[in-house]
């Protein structure tokens, strides 16, 4: 399925493609440890992997992907989207990253809604799922905040870099999403 991604707008952001001017700030995302500490990838070591990420990312047979920006500052300040798409099945992986010095504010909160919104609504997904390391205590009060259950919590089912990873795995329903929202 091709898709024209949208720019989607919340109250104090825009959600737009991911562009290549962009490789700066996906660089910033994906190479920093702090960020990366739940993120069971590699962390990007240049700008020219940081640009095909992006190139990778705009692959709308399986994944959707946008830049988060604030209103009047096209700048990206974080990636978000859906990064495993099943639409014959009517499901996703949702997944967002934030640079550290906009955390705290409730972007992702807002942003996250949008998507939920887009998914139910545009892309007639039932479900909508996020996977999360057991200890990014962070991401799990953002999918419970936004109607999000948890639903399993699958032990060494992953392994990247040398070790067996614990996985947490939350669905959100639309006809769940629709009385909560």
């Amino acid at each position: 399925m091709e898709h024209k991604l949208p720019t989607i707008e919340t109250a104090r952001m825009l959600l737009r493609p991911v562009l290549p001017k962009d490789c700066y700030s996906v660089y910033e995302l994906r190479s920093n440890l702090e960020l990366m500490k739940y993120v069971p990838r590699p962390r990007c070591s240049s700008l020219l992997e940081a640009r095909e990420l992006i190139t990778d990312g705009n692959n709308n047979q399986t994944k959707l992907n946008w830049s988060a920006t604030l209103k009047g500052d096209d700048t990206c300040i974080g990636i978000m989207g859906f990064y495993r798409l099943y639409l014959e099945h009517f499901r996703a992986e949702v997944g967002y990253m934030m640079l550290a010095s906009y955390h705290g504010r409730g972007l992702v909160t807002e942003a996250l809604q949008a998507l939920i919104a887009y998914g139910f609504d545009t892309l007639t997904l039932h479900t909508i799922e996020a996977v999360t390391d057991p200890d990014n205590f962070t991401s799990q009060h953002i999918l419970l905040k936004a109607g999000f259950i948890k639903e399993a919590h699958f032990k060494e089912n992953l392994f990247f870099d040398g070790r067996f990873l614990d996985s947490v795995h939350y669905t959100l329903h639309k006809n769940n999403w629709i009385a909560v929202g």
